[in-house]
């Protein structure tokens, strides 16, 4: 159930003053409000719009430039030919149920955990607790949009009942839409709103389809991902990097959803901005990474696939190289990002306490993955999916070769030549076509797609009995039965000089405005005795105004100091802002404060004396005096990571001045 979260200073947290301090200090809008709104759809306002970029910057340095990746910025509408063959037009759905009566639609696997976590919480106030379950505090819908929400009433369950509530919860995700059916017929699952009866789920396509040119006979989609256009580039992308392997490319981009009830804010939306990677490595070295070692000892929290099939969600804290070599995670590529991923969310201020690594269940996973785990944070929402991390396998690469004819794949030059034994499939195609007539070519692709070992089997058969059964499906009853005039299955050898291979890919995704909405809620809290006015203690290094100036009035010594620092600190790039309105220092810090600015500023008479300046932190409100210079340069390294304010004021003389005006203020 969604957990009464808590604040950094151990305070409750109130969602409800943080939505209304976003929407007043416009970190966001809802999207069109005037006319009524609509879903799913959010403007971000400045210190949002400042708080992404600074993100997307941090990102590039922390993964393209440390990681000599290629970036790239493919097309957001899609042909249709390109999403069908990559799945996403048969395969990218969720399931949807339908109230038949009022036509109200639901997310099926939303409502179920909805409805159940509803009744365990009315389970837990029955026995005198209380726990809050999603939609406690939730934001309004737009204007004429009813909000629906399952109300929790104070009835004890049975022990039987509680547990199987609890292990449906843990591998809700694992569900498909015909079971999600016997679920809701189970439980006697309804309309939250009318109680009125449900029809039984079916998938609903999530991508946009649009037509592109006049004719509106080119079906396309706003692309539901970013990926596809990597793929598409990869031979291009593998000449510009010399051909050499392994590298990765990597794209930042809006990409689009239809979601079917979108709900909690910015965590789910049908706009996003997505910022991927596809690391393509080969996959005959068990896809080792050269920097392994260096993220070896990181801890993660951990929860697997079986762990969740059991009902539970303990995580286990583990060393990621611990966790490969243990085979929990798949590969030591898969498991260098992992760690990367959470260094990188750690130094953008994510709450450590509030990450885990949930590894994917079989049926919820994407139809290309063989291995997926997400980065969830939790929030007052409970844990959000906010980066997922797959491996892709072949999967991309393989099906649009296939679709085009176009070789996307690796040709390697052996420094030995290498022989190779292995079984060979050789088709008389006069007399098999004939046969076989329409499904030859079925038949065909069948055979040669059989593996080594199964050709070894059948060649024994062919010898045996001279003929062989393979599969074929969409072909009679499912097998084909081939004698020795039509396929011959002989064991040679061969010599190899040149290697070819296709990629796996490991493909890192982060969901940015899910992963800001969390990073706001980690770092928003109160200060003891000024709890209506908020405080969100953005790292300086992704702040949205890293610096305030604050003269201590408006007196005309102030300003030639306000326009030279702010030039200086631009010409840095450190972004600020001036606040030099009548209030008094105390309300200016703490209004700015809301916005999340690091550090301030105070120019006062001292400073046209001297020269000196006073540097304010933001979450400790103490301060230190220096020379310009030495504050400028201290502020540099605030910035950028590379010191902390406990450093600073280590090493800077500590000030007293300002603290007691603005502590009263």
């Amino acid at each position: 159930m969604a957990p009464t979260t808590t604040t950094k200073t151990g305070q409750p947290f109130d969602r409800a003053q943080l939505d209304q301090l976003l929407r007043r200090r416009m970190f966001m809008a809802q999207s069109f409000e005037i006319y009524g709104g609509v879903a799913g759809l959010f403007d971000y306002g400045p210190p949002l719009c400042a708080l992404q970029a600074n993100f997307v910057d941090f990102w590039r340095k922390f993964f393209v430039i440390e990681e000599g990746m290629l970036e790239v910025e493919p097309t957001i509408l899609t042909p249709h030919e390109v999403l069908k063959t990559s799945g996403h037009v048969d395969k990218f759905s969720d399931w949807c149920t339908k109230d038949p009566k009022t036509g109200e639609i639901f997310r099926a696997d939303h409502l179920v955990e909805e409805v159940l976590e509803a009744r365990l919480k009315g389970d837990l106030e029955a026995r005198g607790q209380a726990v809050l379950v999603p939609g406690d505090g939730e934001e309004a819908e737009p204007k004429k949009k009813k909000k629906i929400k399952a109300k929790a009433t104070a009835v004890k369950l049975e022990d039987a009942e509680r547990d199987e509530y609890s292990n449906i919860l843990a591998q809700i995700d694992n569900y498909d839409g015909p079971k999600l059916g016997e679920l809701m017929k189970k439980y006697k699952i309804k309309n939250p709103t009318t109680n009125g009866d449900l029809l039984d789920p079916v998938a609903f396509n999530l991508m946009f389809q649009t037509s592109i040119g006049p004719s509106s006979q080119s079906v396309g989609y706003m692309r539901p991902e970013t990926a596809q256009g990597q793929f598409l580039n990869f031979a291009k992308l593998l000449d510009f990097n010399n051909q050499q392997m392994p590298f990765a490319s990597a794209s930042i981009g809006k990409s689009f959803r239809n979601e079917i009830s979108p709900r909690a804010g910015l965590l789910r939306v049908r706009e996003f901005l997505m910022a991927e990677i596809e690391h393509y490595v080969d996959p005959e070295g068990g896809k080792q990474h050269h920097r392994f070692e260096e993220v070896a000892n990181i801890e993660l929290e951990l929860l697997d696939r079986d762990v969740q099939l059991s009902g539970h969600t303990n995580t286990t804290r583990m060393k990621i190289g611990d966790a490969v070599s243990k085979k929990i995670v798949d590969n030591e590529t898969l498991g260098y990002f992992l760690a990367r991923i959470q260094e990188f969310l750690k130094r953008i201020g994510v709450d450590q306490t509030k990450i885990r690594f949930r590894q994917h269940m079989a049926n919820e996973m994407a139809h290309y993955a063989t291995d997926c785990w997400d980065a969830e944070l939790l929030t007052s929402y409970g844990w959000i999916e906010c980066v997922g991390c797959a491996d892709r396998s072949a999967y991309d690469l393989s099906v649009h070769a296939k679709a085009t004819g176009t070789p996307l794949l690796v040709r390697e030059l052996l420094k030995e030549p290498r022989r190779i034994n292995e079984y060979v499939v050789d088709l008389d195609k006069k007399k098999f076509g004939p046969k076989f007539k329409k499904d030859g070519k079925a038949v065909q692709e069948a055979v040669e797609a059989l593996t080594q070992e199964m050709r070894e089997i059948l060649s024994l058969d062919l010898k045996e009995k001279g003929e062989i059964e393979v599969p074929v499906s969409g072909v009679g009853d499912g097998k084909v039965t081939l004698g020795k005039d039509l396929v011959n299955i002989e064991k040679k050898e061969r010599v190899e000089h040149m290697r070819e291979y296709v990629p796996n890919v490991i493909e890192p995704s982060f969901g940015v405005g899910r992963i800001l909405y969390a990073l706001m809620e980690h770092n928003f809290w109160t200060r003891e005795g000024d709890e209506a006015r908020g405080v969100i203690s953005f790292p300086a290094i992704v702040a949205p105004t890293k610096v305030l100036l604050c003269p201590l009035s408006n007196h005309e010594d102030f300003k030639p100091i306000v326009r030279r620092l702010g030039q200086k600190l631009r010409t840095l790039g450190v972004s600020n802002r001036v606040d030099d309105s009548g209030a008094s220092i105390g309300k200016r810090y703490a209004r700015n404060d809301e916005l999340g600015t690091a550090l301030g500023i105070t120019v006062d008479f001292q400073s046209v004396k001297d020269k000196t300046l006073t540097l304010r932190d933001r979450d400790t409100t103490t301060q230190v005096r220096a020379s310009e210079e030495e504050i400028l340069k201290a502020i540099k390294s605030l910035c950028e990571g590379v010191e902390s304010w406990e450093e600073v004021s280590a090493r800077l003389p500590k000030f007293e001045g300002q603290q007691e005006v603005e502590t009263k203020e």
